[in-house]
């Protein structure tokens, strides 16, 4: 199967010649009628009946009883690691293939990295990997999970829900429970994704999503911090909101706080959003049944599916091909002509910025390194 017969596919299942994107939003709902009631109710900025009607219902769609809306999913993450309780010199175990937020929120606290391998079938991070690496090189005093290489406490552990396929998080929480660790879901690429038909960020102490521009409901940006403690979300109101104490008029701030809360605009788009859900979720999964009808008689490229025990949104196509080299040939025939592919991230242990962290063997992420490809994936109503 040439390349070009695979440009030629795509342009025939989104019904096109014109340029293809990767993954572009779609508003085909209220979003025109709740932005301009939001408008002209005059409460734009982070105080109004959006905000809090989009915090109730998408706790109601991923099943957790608390949601926190935030102005982005790196904000979102990066609170849901303070309210985990990690500091300054702590580290965090996490995966090297995922997208840089992840670990610049684990930056923004001043602790370090950890990397541990993914596996190959999920492409989220590898319980087999974090269990290999903690009974090797951590040990356990009194209720802390101690680093022997560094001296340091691991405070949480981080795994990422690679394009919306879930990773075996079940058990990840069981070693994180075993050795003390918080788990932290980055979630940001997985709502209307389940593992065990329990919704992706609800396993862990706290969860963070994303509703960046690409992502499968958007509102230009947005995040979501979602967790079943009520002291928790409490906390995470508080401080995403400059740790303001409630007051009719005075300005009293009680500690150092984030001006991280979403606009009340943006979550009228959002609640718009959140209602088209269900049809973004069932148009990707017919793309996703198309995508793997063509491929199947492909042996140079594979459509990679929803892991085992999984649901997944299915957020970004994808696909694996034989090298590198194919890889790097693919990428470029399809975007010159039209097609916008994405490769997956450069793996973050190989950015400047994280080369020295700790990291256990790393083969699967870099075999997936050189292999994966992102296709267009736009829900199609």
């Amino acid at each position: 199967m040439s390349f070009k017969n695979i440009t030629t596919f795509i342009q025939q299942t989104f019904d096109t010649e014109a340029f293809i994107p990767l993954h572009e939003p779609r508003f085909t709902g209220n979003e025109k009628k709740y932005l301009n009631d939001c408008i002209d109710s005059t409460f734009v900025s982070s105080v109004g009946k959006y905000v809090d009607i989009f915090e109730k219902e998408f706790a109601r769609t991923v099943g957790s009883k608390y949601a926190i809306a935030t102005v982005n999913g790196t904000a979102a993450l990066h609170i849901s690691l303070l309210l985990a309780d990690v500091k300054k010199e702590d580290e965090v175990i996490t995966q090297p293939l995922t997208f840089i937020a992840t670990c610049n929120a684990i930056s923004y606290i001043g602790a370090k990295q950890i990397f541990v391998d993914v596996d190959l079938d999920t492409m989220g991070l590898s319980p087999d990997s974090l269990k290999s690496f903690l009974e090797t090189n951590c040990e356990l005093k009194g209720n802390a999970c101690i680093n022997k290489t560094t001296g340091k406490i691991i405070k949480a552990c981080v795994p990422m829900h690679t394009f919306g396929h879930p990773c075996r998080i079940e058990e990840i929480k069981n070693i994180c429970d075993i050795w003390n660790i918080a788990l932290v879901e980055d979630a940001a690429e997985s709502l209307g994704s389940y593992y065990k038909e329990k919704h992706t960020g609800t396993f862990g102490k706290v969860g963070a999503f994303s509703f960046n521009g690409n992502k499968i409901i958007t509102s230009g940006g947005g995040g979501a911090i979602v967790t079943d403690d009520e002291n928790l979300a409490k906390r995470a109101k508080h401080i995403t909101t400059t740790a303001k104490i409630p007051h009719s008029y005075e300005y009293v701030h009680d500690e150092i706080g984030y001006n991280y809360r979403l606009p009340n605009i943006n979550a009228s788009l959002l609640v718009a959003q959140l209602e088209q859900l269900d049809n973004f979720l069932k148009s990707k999964r017919e793309l996703t049944l198309k995508y793997k009808k063509f491929f199947s008689t492909n042996n140079e490229i594979k459509f990679i599916e929803e892991p085992k025990d999984s649901k997944s949104n299915y957020w970004l196509q994808t696909v694996l091909l034989n090298d590198k080299i194919k890889r790097d040939e693919f990428l470029d025939f399809t975007n010159k002509n039209g097609v916008m592919t994405r490769p997956i991230w450069r793996l973050m242990n190989e950015l400047e910025m994280f080369k020295d962290c700790q990291c256990t063997d790393l083969k699967n992420a870099k075999y997936l390194e050189e292999r994966v490809v992102n296709i267009p994936s736009s829900v199609r109503v």
